[in-house]
């Protein structure tokens, strides 16, 4: 590191400031009740027959309340007099076992003993039908048994390409129930082409499996619950394509429209299906979304515990930290791109020994004339953009916008004895 050493030590970092952005803050403050009422609606429990073993389809995100949405659906089922299990619909997440997904749920707070109903996780798959264009369908081994399937899954923008259905209960069904080979068939001709194949794969499998109903949630810039419905299965689709728009009109952002340097402390799974969301950082796996600030250069610099090593997103990166490569599983990060055919992502950014160097790095390769101009903007995360910290040249703009605070003078930042930030 000797050479990196002596070509980055003179590079300066900025001085930076803590700002809040501020973005529409509305909630359900009672979102189990509405939940509870949501499910009393024509078209909900009422489709549920006693004695029927329901499959309980619940995903790998970190959506907010997860878990007490999971166990009010259980109970409801219950109280219906059916069986209700878990599945675990995340397609290829977990590492692509049974195990692993399981260990995801656990992660949410999704387990036997807190939802009251067993997890049933296998990787094993039933070819069901093949689309026109010659696409297998697969669906979980558990939930083609099942007399019955429910979805519970959050509606918001996709990551990697846009259509008028997205990311929500049409793709839970499509991609998620497939386990890692449905994941496999839908991505197999591209992101080019998801936005046709996400519905027209979920609308097959709604033919042909026993779903019932899907609980959609959207939520606020905040990650909070903003939106609780329950949609019966035939309407499913319109009353997404619907929840999306609203979901974007409430999607949090940087709200600087051009960075030199974008710092982000933790990337993971439980954050965003590429460890970054790219509607926040502007930096898209495909060609086929859009949208977010310009950013020159982006560094990520640690991978969040619930991730377990997966640092699918890296990839899109520019530099990254030795402590971030060091706690990667590779297997499992590559095992993204081997699913969804898009490698970009799982590749290793160019690796500085701490944030510290990385930091520098990026600085220096920002292509700008004058180092000590820099704009710079470090985020916790893509899910957390309430309170970010920004460099002093971002400091007029930001008094100039009227969702912008100043919280803080400006200060450096700090680093320990082996180059990284306190986080």
């Amino acid at each position: 590191m000797s050479i990196l050493r002596t070509l980055l030590d003179d590079i300066p970092i900025p001085q930076m400031v803590r700002i809040r952005q501020k973005f529409d803050a509305a909630k359900v403050e009672d979102y189990i009740g509405i939940l509870r009422q949501e499910l009393r609606k024509p078209g909900a429990i009422d489709t549920v027959k006693k004695g029927q073993r329901v499959a309980v389809a619940v995903g790998s995100r970190g959506v907010a309340h997860i878990a007490e949405f999971t166990r009010t659906t259980i109970e409801a089922i219950k109280d219906a007099g059916a069986e209700p299990f878990i599945v675990p619909c995340m397609g290829s997440h977990g590492g692509a076992t049974a195990a692993g997904q399981i260990d995801v749920l656990h992660h949410l707070g999704v387990t036997e003993e807190a939802m009251g109903a067993p997890i049933l996780s296998s990787m094993e798959v039933v070819k069901i039908d093949e689309m026109a264009n010659g696409l297998p369908v697969y669906v979980d081994k558990y939930a083609y048994e099942a007399d019955a399937i429910v979805v519970i899954n959050r509606v918001k923008p996709h990551t990697a390409f846009r259509g008028r259905i997205e990311s929500g209960i049409m793709k839970m069904i499509a991609i998620g129930l497939g386990k890692q080979k449905g994941a496999e068939a839908c991505h197999q001709l591209g992101f080019k082409y998801m936005a046709e194949n996400v519905p027209a794969m979920a609308n097959l499998m709604l033919k042909k499996l026993p779903i019932l109903f899907g609980v959609a949630l959207v939520e606020n810039a905040y990650d909070e619950t903003c939106r609780v419905e329950v949609l019966p299965a035939g309407d499913i689709e319109r009353r997404e394509e619907q929840l999306l728009i609203e979901a974007k009109s409430r999607l949090p952002k940087i709200l600087f429209d051009q960075i030199d340097v974008l710092v982000i402390d933790y990337i993971g799974k439980n954050i965003s299906g590429d460890g970054m969301d790219p509607n926040i950082t502007g930096r898209y796996p495909t060609e086929y979304a859009h949208g977010g600030p310009d950013v020159s250069k982006m560094i990520v610099l640690d991978l969040t515990p619930e991730t377990k090593g997966n640092a699918n997103g890296v990839g899109t990166a520019d530099f990254t930290t030795q402590r971030l490569a060091d706690k990667t599983d590779w297997p499992a990060t590559y095992a993204n791109g081997l699913t969804s055919t898009v490698c970009a992502p799982t590749k290793q950014a160019t690796t500085l020994e701490n944030d510290y160097y990385a930091i520098k790095a990026a600085v220096k390769t920002c292509n700008i004339l004058d180092y000590t101009t820099c704009k710079l903007v470090r985020i916790r995360d893509t899910l957390h953009l309430g309170e970010i910290e920004i460099s002093v040249n971002l400091l007029e703009e930001a008094r100039n916008h009227p969702d912008i605070e100043v919280l803080t003078e400006p200060y450096d930042l700090k680093f320990d004895d082996e180059g990284y930030l306190p986080k």
